[in-house]
């Protein structure tokens, strides 16, 4: 199917959507009519209403949404031709080379994609202003050639029959989601609008597939089968390493208040780096994906394999940098970071100053997790790394070790106690000023001495679960110039930074209050719902998307579990039970049989990380 039938296919079926909605119209008027004439008004009234609301609203809906949606321009930072020259002739070049006219602006954007959009105007039938997005992460991975490949990829969309129709091909598949989402799955009326979206987006996802390979077809053609292979590759791969990257080096400094003055920058130096890892990515990318009937794109290998089919097109070979085409590439990558990064009060630092922060406060995470479990065994407010060490001279190295390693005797928890106190260790060295963070691409940071070696903390810890070798653990803590006092506890109360939804529950009691209940890996979250006892799910879900957990946390009621103790289980559905807490306070929850459940799963997940402290 070329991409003229495809769109001429889409409008034709999207004509079909409203036929439908007139037959149905119809058949509703002739049913209203029936029932008047057997029925008293009222009931025939409220038995056809919501016919009537499900047929006009739903489709008024959808004829709105292709008439009005607006294409808004991606946000990026726009690249005139007097700023890259080099870039934007290639563009011209292309768009010549395809048979279409060049785009009008040009913006360089946060994501791994790469686009051509116009914002065509009365259902796509007049032309309009055409954009081209180039994601700053695709551009530092790839060479010249691939993305000459990329550029003739997208260009190709807009060349002969592609986009004559194209903008109704995608109003059409707008307006007929729209239609359906406003329909509920519980209204009969509706099952039929639900099958024939079902079937417009199969007809409309093949034809796309096959739209894609055609404009494959003219990356070949402008830069060869090899840059047009490497570029596909390329995407996949990319996408990859940058979600990687976020994840690893940005995101938990971001959780932690803190970002990097240009997240963009930091991920060249990954990719120069991991430059083996990368090149493994790659040869296992067409292996990874897999098709569907629903894509709306082909599986990398279909692609592969079609592009090997064709004839041999003008490769160029050209492997300089892609970015080497943006001469100011930093100021452009610094605007970008204004534009696309939201501080929202986080602290913002260099690259090596943020890499320090960021482990300095993990490690101090780290070490306030232990020091709260410890204050709970002594009976203590909260502790310091030198009441610990009066702990161990007293002989109480098995009863600490226990908070830790439940499942040992308590002599082997006192040997075992050694590894937690090793990170109480390596704070007080960095607090001291002993040690500091050495940050690497390839591998996780390390605390190194003014000599950049590793300082191994580990036999000293060992000394001092000791009390016999206490003392030898001192000395050589003040050999190493590491003052005990200097480790302490910052946050003295449990947060939930770190956590990350795993269930939920709408419409609960949790400790007499009626609430929605969002249950993380390190903890509870009871929302109160303050009477509402509908649509509980969407209500987590909205919450959830909306606001940092952390910040629900602090909204709201946050029970952490290092605070359980216990957890009795009086009924298993819906679920009772009573969470007896450090100190002997308890809190008891309730589901109800018309609570919501965030998804299927969710009772099962809850009675898993109440099996943590029931001894089951």
């Amino acid at each position: 199917m070329t991409a003229g039938v495809r769109a001429l296919l889409s409008v034709l079926m999207l004509i079909g959507f409203y036929i439908l909605a007139l037959v149905e119209l119809v058949a509703a008027l002739a049913f209203a009519v029936w029932l008047a004439s057997v029925a008293p008004a009222a009931i025939a009234v409220k038995l056809s209403a919501p016919l009537f609301i499900a047929i006009v609203g739903g489709v008024g809906w959808a004829m709105w949404q292709a008439i009005r949606a607006k294409n808004e321009p991606m946000p990026g930072v726009v690249v005139t031709p007097d700023q890259a020259p080099q870039l934007w002739a290639e563009v011209r070049r292309l768009a010549e080379g395809v048979g279409t006219r060049a785009p009008d602006e040009l913006r360089i954007v946060p994501e791994v994609n790469a686009a051509v959009s116009e914002h065509a105007k009365l259902l796509g039938l007049i032309p309009g202003r055409r954009y081209l997005y180039l994601g700053l992460p695709l551009l530092q991975a790839m060479t010249v050639d691939q993305m000459r490949a990329v550029l003739a990829h997208e260009l190709g969309h807009y060349s002969g029959a592609h986009t004559r129709l194209g903008a109704v091909a995608y109003r059409g598949r707008i307006a007929i989601e729209g239609a359906v989402s406003r329909i509920s799955s519980w209204n009969v009326a509706g099952w039929p609008f639900r099958l024939y979206a079902r079937l417009y987006l199969l007809v409309d996802s093949a034809a796309s597939r096959r739209q894609e390979l055609e404009a494959d077809a003219a990356a070949v053609r402008l830069a060869g089968k090899q840059a047009a292979i490497a570029a596909l590759t390329e995407v996949s791969v990319v996408a990859m390493a940058y979600d990687f990257y976020l994840g690893r080096y940005v995101a938990p400094g971001a959780e932690l208040g803190l970002l990097p003055d240009d997240v963009f920058a930091g991920f060249g130096d990954l990719l120069a780096a991991r430059e083996e890892e990368i090149a493994g990515l790659r040869e296992r990318a067409a292996e990874q994906e897999k098709g569907s009937v629903w894509d709306t794109h082909p599986p990398l290998p279909v692609r592969i394999a079609a592009i090997n089919a064709l004839p041999e097109g003008s490769p160029s070979n050209d492997r300089r940098r892609a970015t080497d085409l943006i001469p100011y590439l930093p100021q452009v990558s610094g605007r970008l970071h204004q534009l696309a990064i939201n501080v929202n009060g986080r602290e913002v630092l260099p690259w090596p100053q943020f890499t320090a922060a960021t482990e300095s406060r993990r490690l101090q995470g780290a070490a306030d997790d232990i020091f709260r479990e410890i204050a709970r065994r002594l009976g203590r407010p909260m502790v310091g790394l030198a009441e610990v060490l009066d702990a161990l001279a007293a002989g109480r190295a098995g009863e600490l070790g226990e908070a830790f390693f439940s499942d040992a005797t308590r002599k082997e928890a006192a040997v075992k106690f050694a590894q937690p106190l090793e990170v109480l260790l390596m704070l007080a060295a960095l607090r001291s000023e002993r040690l500091s963070w050495r940050s690497s691409w390839t591998g996780s940071s390390t605390l190194v001495d003014a000599d950049g070696k590793e300082l191994d903390l580990a036999p000293v810890a060992e000394l001092a679960v000791h009390p016999a070798t206490l003392p030898q653990a001192r000395a050589r803590l003040l050999e190493l110039g590491i003052e005990v006092a200097a480790a302490l506890a910052v946050e003295t109360t449990a947060t939930a930074r770190g956590g990350d939804v795993i269930a939920g529950f709408g419409n609960v009691t949790f400790d007499g209050i009626e609430s929605d209940l969002l249950v993380l890996d390190n903890g509870l979250i009871a929302i109160a719902t303050k009477g509402d006892k509908d649509e509980g799910a969407d209500r987590m879900k909205a919450l959830v998307s909306s606001v940092p957990l952390t910040k629900l946390a602090e909204q709201h009621r946050f029970l952490p579990y290092e605070e359980f103790h216990k957890v009795t289980i009086t009924k298993q559905v819906p679920i009772r039970a009573v969470i007896e807490l450090h100190g002997g306070r308890t809190v008891e929850l309730k589901e109800s049989w018309t609570g919501d459940e965030l998804h299927k799963g969710s009772r099962d997940v809850l009675h898993k990380v109440f099996a943590q402290f029931t001894g089951e």
